[in-house]
């Protein structure tokens, strides 16, 4: 799957989360720009895993501040199945 491809998907996945109504880009953090608790995060995580049907592990979501660092996480998993 495309870079582009999995943005625009994980970016479909935020818009109903996304209170503010901000354009969501790369760089959007979800803790700051979006203002999603921990609660919010992990629905968003368990859409992400059903959407591609992957597993995020848990140790690296403290590293994904951003949409892209989440794009590439996923991007990674996908690769190595």
């Amino acid at each position: 799957m495309a870079n582009a491809q999995t943005f625009e998907t994980i970016c479909a996945l935020i818009t109903p989360l996304n209170k503010k109504n901000i354009a969501l880009g790369p760089e959007t953090t979800f803790a700051v720009d979006l203002e999603l608790d921990s609660l919010t995060v992990m629905d968003l995580v368990a859409d992400i895993e059903d959407e591609f049907d992957i597993l995020l592990p848990l140790n690296l979501l403290p590293d994904m501040e951003t949409i892209q660092q989440v794009v590439d996480a996923v991007e990674k998993i996908l690769a190595s199945e």
